[in-house]
């Protein structure tokens, strides 16, 4: 069965289509021995073709580039028009030098990351009128995320047809049974009554690091054996976006995003949580408008609007390393921050079994999570710093004394949304 993941970000479209043959092995699928029930293998194969479009690089154009399992490549640049350059990138896979299929009915399924799937939503669906109109609705909380995905519903409808199914994978859906307490802002009860809650996002990442987190420590997600508590596992996912949940037995306990993507940690761009007095006083006595806030806080904010060099970690880095004075601030800002939130959800989840970090800064960045892990020694957590200064994907990095592995990840959503495209269709 080929499936053709799609993962769409605000700024950029990463694609993969990846062989899932009913058959033993690493890329097969395998039956559980607990469960007697068929599923696909945790660690994702090698994709056939993957591709990624670029609109941040320069404005008015996107830049593709693709490559397959046989080594052949393309670079190319679009049109900026969203489901145009869609178009274009989906075309590659049966057309010109990189195509990896003869055309598009070889291609069974494709399945969409979807940040906001709203109370509507607690696992994945195949698309369907009424799903797409229920995206469409949570549009208004998830401006950046949910309309990109809806683009890519619709040109995939375009090239391949009806026929072909689709299926919704939610970011909002691991957090879906969140804990009350946890999930309850404490405004008027009747905010909750009408929706109004803490969703929490990134879950099909940290879906599949705590899946991850489990296999390389030998251990069960839930309580087994000589382990009389199930796995606690703090996960911070540091990229653009950035959060970081608790994780307990499998299952979301607290996490750091709530109603939207913006509240929780320093981001990019976005100023993760701030005093809602501020946004009053705006309001009232400076003018501001709902627009210009929302614009403020999601695109003007975080390790940008701090440092005024760039919502890139790397480049924040770099500036701080030339004695930035602004630079050096958001970079503390953003540690700072980080500390919090996993001093906080330490308490939550009262003991702790892995920290674990993924995504662009968290797999990437030794400095931040040496920040991070340097306030916890007071509870035994210590890094090795040749280790950590090597960011190896999925290994410890803690030194041996260490009371916590620390764990760094690499994060596989685009297989995890093909994974439950699979599963979904298989389910019929």
């Amino acid at each position: 069965m080929k499936i053709l993941a799609l993962n769409a970000g605000s700024s950029s479209q990463k694609s993969r289509l990846y062989a899932i043959e009913r058959e033993t092995g690493q890329t097969g699928v395998h039956r559980t021995q607990a469960a007697g029930v068929h599923r696909t293998p945790l660690l994702p194969p090698k994709p056939m073709w993957e591709a990624e479009i670029d609109w941040g690089q320069r404005p008015g154009v996107a830049v593709l580039r693709v490559e397959t399992d046989g080594g052949a490549t393309l670079q190319r640049e679009l049109p900026a028009e969203r489901q145009a350059a869609l178009a274009a990138m989906i075309e590659t896979l049966w057309a010109g030098p990189a195509c990896v299929v003869s055309g598009p009915s070889e291609i069974d399924g494709v399945g969409h990351r979807v940040v906001h799937g709203g109370l509507e939503y607690e696992e994945s669906v195949r698309v369907t009128p009424q799903v797409t109109a229920a995206i469409g609705r949570m549009a208004v909380i998830a401006p950046e995320h949910n309309p990109a995905a809806l683009d890519g519903m619709a040109v995939v409808e375009r090239m391949l047809g009806a026929s072909t199914p689709q299926v919704a994978v939610f970011d909002t859906a691991f957090h879906a049974h969140m804990p009350q307490a946890a999930a309850v802002y404490p405004g008027p009860y009747a905010w909750f009554e009408q929706g109004i809650r803490r969703f929490g996002f990134h879950g099909i990442s940290y879906q599949y690091c705590s899946e991850r987190a489990a296999q390389l420590l030998g251990r069960d997600l839930a309580a087994t054996g000589v382990h009389r508590t199930p796995l606690r596992l703090i996960i911070c996912h540091l990229g653009n976006g950035c959060s970081l949940a608790a994780i307990a037995g499998g299952r979301s306990v607290d996490t750091t995003m709530g109603f939207t993507p913006m509240e929780g940690l320093m981001m990019g761009t976005r100023s993760g949580s701030v005093d809602p007095g501020i946004l009053t006083y705006l309001l009232r006595e400076r003018g501001a408008s709902g627009d210009s806030l929302d614009r403020t806080l999601n695109h003007e904010s975080g390790l940008k609007g701090i440092s005024g060099v760039s919502g890139d970690m790397r480049s924040v880095l770099a500036a701080r390393d030339k004695g930035n004075p602004r630079a050096v601030l958001a970079f503390d800002m953003f540690v700072h921050r980080l500390r919090f939130s996993i001093g906080a959800m330490l308490a939550v989840l009262g003991g702790l079994d892995a920290l674990v970090f993924t995504g662009g800064i968290g797999e990437h960045s030794p400095e931040v999570r040496a920040g991070a892990c340097e306030a916890f020694g007071f509870v035994g957590i210590r890094l090795d710093a040749a280790r950590n200064a090597q960011s190896p994907h999925d290994a410890n990095v803690a030194a041996d004394d260490s009371s916590v592995p620390v764990l760094v990840i690499q994060t596989q959503e685009d297989w995890m949304v093909a994974r439950e495209c699979w599963r979904v269709l298989r389910r019929g």
